[in-house]
């Protein structure tokens, strides 16, 4: 970038300054943009971190707020963020009743169900990309989304005071449509699949110039996801899960995952050796598990029929790139019929106390199924990624919960139903 050029974008510029690109394939540098692939070889363009820069102690981490900030020296910033800077930091769950349903060892849930503010992990992805936006001077920002992502946006963008253009499927869950359409951005619904909301929001960022976090804004928003990993690490006690399984759609949160443990490990701050990495699908729509079990090398597109719409993607970005980190980490994946992950949901509930979305049940389903099949361990330890609240997707479970008895207010009637309950 000329010097000219270098100070109209320092005049621009309301947020961090940002971390250069590298392509992911063929290595060619390039400038911080909002571009997400490679003009050299179309690969995907990944942030590239300064070797020598000073990395924080564990005592120095800790002192910090808990927030995904705190993690700032592996994010793809020079400068502190200026907005959505109380996004991360969720609980870690144990439960030894799940533990005991799954076959292993010990069993805890990460639960982004609790996110801060819209109830999923994609609330991490996008404050890495809204501080990215106002580092390259954008003022209007938006996605393709299955739901999540359009409730990010759409928040984190009103307090930012950024204009927000959010594109869905038109048949996505009421309660992400009014959890996106709340916040006020303007909200397209798209007749057609996720994939054909992708290909025209790839249209709307080149011909409007909006920052789309998902496309043009890719290579610093996926950077946020590494932060479930550093979390885990340290709510660990620093050190690495044998295992940890994730549902996927993009593919990106598996790779990410992945990534960051062994980002952590690298700067000495994680002991023991980087988890087997583990991915979920719906049968309906698992292009990635499919690419696994094939060992191939190319993503083969699916058709999406799943009540799972959160995972609904049938050509996903990120499907190699995720097949390649499960495969290297000694990791596996499975796919789950709508049924099942539907259980998947209730044993989730049952056994821990977390009510997750269909993209949670899609993962507890996938991990009873991967320990049956002897692809988990009994001495493992388990850390599943619970990645949105089961209030954004009640149609899914309601027609499996049973029926609630309706009484007059009287004791007799009450003692009936103990008595029949016995």
């Amino acid at each position: 970038m000329s010097s000219s050029a270098t100070a109209r974008a320092d005049a621009q510029r309301r947020g961090p300054r940002l971390a250069p690109l590298t392509c992911r394939l063929c290595g060619a540098p390039s400038a911080p943009s909002a571009v997400a692939v490679c003009e050299r070889c179309l690969g995907p363009l990944e942030p590239a971190y300064d070797p020598h820069r000073r990395l924080p102690t564990r005592a120095e981490i800790e002192a910090r707020p808990e927030t995904m900030w705190r993690y700032l020296e592996w994010l793809p910033f020079l400068d502190a963020p200026v907005v959505s800077l109380d996004v991360g930091f969720t609980p870690l769950v144990d439960s030894p009743a799940l533990a005991r349903a799954l076959g292993v060892h010990r069993a805890l849930v990460k639960n982004d169900a609790a996110s801060h503010p819209t109830f999923s992990f994609k609330d991490r992805v996008v404050a890495s990309a809204l501080n990215a936006a106002l580092g390259l001077g954008l003022d209007t920002v938006g996605c393709a989304s299955t739901g999540n992502l359009a409730n990010a946006v759409a928040a984190q963008a009103a307090r930012a005071g950024l204009a927000a253009w959010i594109f869905i499927p038109e048949d996505l869950e009421i309660g992400k449509i009014v959890g996106t359409a709340v916040y006020g951005p303007r909200l397209v619904r798209v007749k057609g699949t996720y994939d054909d909301v992708n290909r025209l929001c790839a249209q709307v960022a080149d011909r409007f110039g909006f920052g789309l976090v998902n496309l043009n804004l890719r290579s610093y928003y996926g950077e946020g996801s590494k932060t479930m990993a550093f979390e885990i690490g340290e709510q660990l006690g620093w050190r690495t899960p044998d295992a940890i399984i994730a549902p996927m759609a993009g593919g990106s949160l598996v790779t990410k995952l992945d990534k960051g443990f062994r980002e952590l490990r690298t700067a000495g701050l994680l002991d023991g050796p980087a988890p087997r990495v583990y991915g979920a699908q719906a049968t309906g729509c698992a292009p990635i598990v499919n690419l696994v079990e094939s060992g191939g090398e190319q993503i083969v597109p699916v058709q999406p029929r799943t009540i799972a719409r959160s995972l609904a993607i049938g050509n996903p970005a990120d499907g190699r790139f995720a097949a390649k980190a499960i495969r290297e980490s000694g990791g596996a994946a499975a796919a789950v019929t709508d049924e099942e992950l539907v259980a998947g949901i209730r044993l989730l509930a049952e056994t821990t106390g977390v009510f997750g979305e269909t993209a949670a049940g899609v993962t507890v389903a996938s991990a009873l199924k991967l320990a049956r099949a002897g692809a988990l361990r009994p001495s493992d330890e388990l850390v599943l990624c619970v990645t949105g609240n089961g209030l954004k997707t009640v149609e899914a479970v309601l027609p499996a919960l049973p029926e609630s008895p309706v009484v007059a207010p009287k004791l007799r009637e009450v003692a009936a139903l103990v008595e029949r309950s016995r």
